[in-house]
């Protein structure tokens, strides 16, 4: 049986657009089926033609796009030698890779991908794009700790970024980075004199590891693969 799929969902699969900016040009006659113009809702197959602007767009393997509740232990890397890889512990038939890595001594949320156009999309700093952490250290701190922290911590050599941080417990807060330096926050923290004991994180952009267990993975949801795009300027 011939599988079909409307129009718009193709050039998301495709990794092109979001569904609305797909819309859009299908709206404004840049799509075309088989020759014809394309209009709003219509369903295509792998045998036919779509072309935007006259160039046509081959069906390739369909953008994957995943978020994963990695362990303490397993290693941020797509390298097959390495125990405990990221790619390994997943298992996922597409071939993918992270966006960005979690320290071997962190857990939390991290995301995956065939895409490679968007990897730089989604880490480079000048685009601000949210990453939120809890973070345990090994002693009680003050609001002065919290304050050095949210306005910046010479690393390096360099300033990080101002940074928003809001006390969780006795030893424990949460920090929201832009940028995504190595290891900054247990740099941040021993440079202040504190050993970060526990770091995971809970969210990047709009997408947030909650009812994702330990371990576990899943694809996003249409609404999260949307947002995404439109963040990175594909919407």
């Amino acid at each position: 049986m011939t599988a079909f799929i409307r129009i718009n969902k193709f050039f998301t699969e495709q990794g092109i657009c979001s569904r609305r900016e797909a819309d859009r040009l299908i709206e404004s006659g840049a799509v075309t089926i088989n020759g014809r113009a394309a209009k709003l809702g219509d369903r295509v197959s792998r045998s036919d033609v779509i072309a935007c602007d006259g160039q046509v767009i081959p069906w390739g393997k369909a953008a994957v796009y995943i978020k994963y509740h990695k362990p303490v232990g397993v290693v941020t890397t797509s390298e097959s030698h390495v125990p405990r890889n990221i790619i390994a512990e997943i298992g996922h038939p597409e071939r993918i890779f992270p966006i960005g890595r979690l320290d071997k001594d962190s857990s939390g949320l991290i995301l995956l991908t065939n895409d490679g156009d968007i990897v730089n999309e989604i880490l480079r700093t000048e685009f601000g794009h949210e990453r939120e952490y809890v973070v345990e250290v090994d002693r009680p701190f003050d609001r002065r700790f919290l304050d050095h922290m949210a306005g910046g911590v010479k690393v390096l050599g360099t300033m990080t970024k101002p940074c928003k941080v809001s006390r969780v417990g006795p030893n424990r807060f949460r920090i929201i980075l832009t940028e995504g330096r190595n290891r900054q926050i247990r740099r941040m923290c021993s440079v202040l004199g504190y050993r970060v004991t526990s770091l995971h994180r809970v969210r990047i952009m709009h997408i947030t590891i909650d009812k994702l267990a330990v371990g576990e993975w899943r694809e996003l949801t249409a609404q999260e693969r949307e947002k995404l795009l439109e963040a990175v300027g594909r919407g």
